[in-house]
């Protein structure tokens, strides 16, 4: 399964109420970081699919989500089980370092 694009209006819907834990990565068309985690996110959600959701929020498109969780540097990533956030992390990293992030939290 790819990575989902999730809206302001959607995210409760498709993260606080998701039956399986969810990491959200909250981006920006021109953030460098950003651009360079995506591919990884991309191999991870389908490596995880199933098991772990992996969405996708605008923050230009979308600033209400991000505003409620407090972002203030992207890429910043959260990760949701039971509707609440059990870790996040800010700034790029090689996808070993992201996979171990959510085996550790999930």
């Amino acid at each position: 399964m790819a990575t989902q694009h999730v809206s302001d209006s959607e995210f409760d819907a498709e993260v606080r109420q998701s039956p399986i834990p969810v990491v959200v990565d909250f981006w920006a068309e021109w953030c460098g970081p950003c651009r360079m985690i995506g591919p990884s996110l991309e191999e991870l959600s389908e490596e995880y699919d199933g098991k772990v959701k992996i969405v996708k929020v605008n923050v230009d498109q979308n600033p209400e989500s991000p505003a409620s969780l407090g972002v203030r540097g992207i890429p910043a990533l959260f990760l949701f089980k039971d509707g609440q956030v059990v870790s996040n992390k800010v700034g790029a990293a090689p996808k070993a370092a992201l996979k171990a992030w959510i085996d550790e939290a999930v």
